[in-house]
């Protein structure tokens, strides 16, 4: 009799764990927005970058279809990215006006609503790794600079010397970028036909991102960046700001944005899209689409996001010519695109 009620008891927990998974899990991925035209990209740097985002798929997923959380899954293919030199974040950061690299990041658990952010930092491996640690080891949500530096070493994080994240692609975008700056100033009426255009933001900004729905219903974006190109006085963008480049929420969905960072902040970009779907009922690709399409233009600016709602759906929005973005399901259905 005791076998039997011992093996009720284990049914009963195996219908009741059943009950709590819906086994269904998203993970959606960006490595930023921009004038990106197939015209001008080499088939060679082209599978490089579709690799990048293979890889941190593969990532995220493993961690998704073993049961594993949509907060480690979006960490998880973070990391990936950051550790790929060719995305603006972690290795490839891209250099400040002084020659130096100060990067950012920020997480977010849509269960809980607790979030964890770093901003300024110069010697951490994956930002990605302190922003959590900053949610779950401390009563605070962001932290910068040399505070956040400390914090992270005294919690475990990899700590590296700051020129890991020297890469010549970047330092000869600096030096373009100053050198356009100094064209700006002695051809103030000709600096179109320059270098770059001034309203092409692609070398100075990039992101990268990632946005999940787990099996048990549970929502988590992150976002990581090295910033912008030959910036100066510090200046921080939306990625480590929770409700301009990052956000989550169980209620209503999960979203990771990539851009000209001063736009998304004043838009509340990310927070603004949640409240769409929870006060005006809209649901994700219209409210993404609204913000995107004609909220950020109409402002001047531009870029792009990746958001899925509490019901499994996705939606990769941008109003450029392209984003690198991926996605993966749990049925087994996945996808790269680059271009528009």
């Amino acid at each position: 009799m005791k076998k039997y009620s011992i093996l009720f008891v284990l049914i009963c927990f195996a219908a009741i764990l059943s009950a709590q998974t819906n086994k269904k899990y998203v993970l959606v991925i960006h490595g930023g927005a921009g004038t990106i035209l197939q015209s001008t990209m080499t088939p060679e740097k082209e599978k490089l970058y579709k690799q990048g985002l293979q890889n941190a798929l593969n990532a995220g997923n493993t961690i998704l279809k073993n049961g594993g959380t949509a907060l480690n899954a979006v960490e998880a293919a973070i990391k990936v990215l950051e550790d790929d030199s060719l995305f603006n974040a972690g290795k490839g950061a891209v250099f400040t006006n002084e020659g130096k690299n100060e990067l950012d990041a920020s997480i977010m658990d849509g269960k809980t609503l607790k979030a964890g952010a770093v901003a300024g930092v110069t010697n951490i491996r994956n930002p990605i790794t302190a922003a959590r640690a900053v949610m779950d080891k401390s009563e605070h949500v962001m932290m910068s600079g040399k505070g956040a530096e400390l914090f992270a070493a005294a919690n475990g994080c990899t700590i590296v010397d700051p020129s890991y994240f020297f890469t010549t692609q970047r330092w000869n975008d600096l030096l373009d970028a100053k050198k356009e700056d100094s064209l700006k100033a002695l051809h103030k009426d000709s600096t179109k036909a320059l270098l770059r255009q001034p309203d092409n933001h692609d070398y100075k900004y990039g992101t990268v991102g990632a946005v999940a729905l787990d099996m048990y219903g549970n929502l988590a974006a992150a976002t990581s960046t090295g910033g912008m190109t030959d910036k100066r006085y510090g200046r921080i963008g939306d990625s480590p700001i929770i409700g301009a480049g990052t956000y989550a929420d169980n209620n209503t969905c999960a979203v990771s944005c990539t851009g000209w960072g001063e736009y998304f902040i004043r838009l509340v970009m990310a927070k603004t899209i949640s409240d769409k779907m929870e006060f005006a009922h809209e649901n994700l690709k219209d409210a993404a689409d609204d913000m995107i399409i004609k909220k950020l233009p109409a402002l001047g600016g531009d870029g792009g996001l990746i958001a899925v709602d509490k019901d499994g759906n996705f939606t990769m929005s941008f109003d450029t010519d392209g984003m690198y973005r991926g996605y993966v399901k749990s049925n087994g259905e996945t996808g790269i695109e680059i271009y528009k």
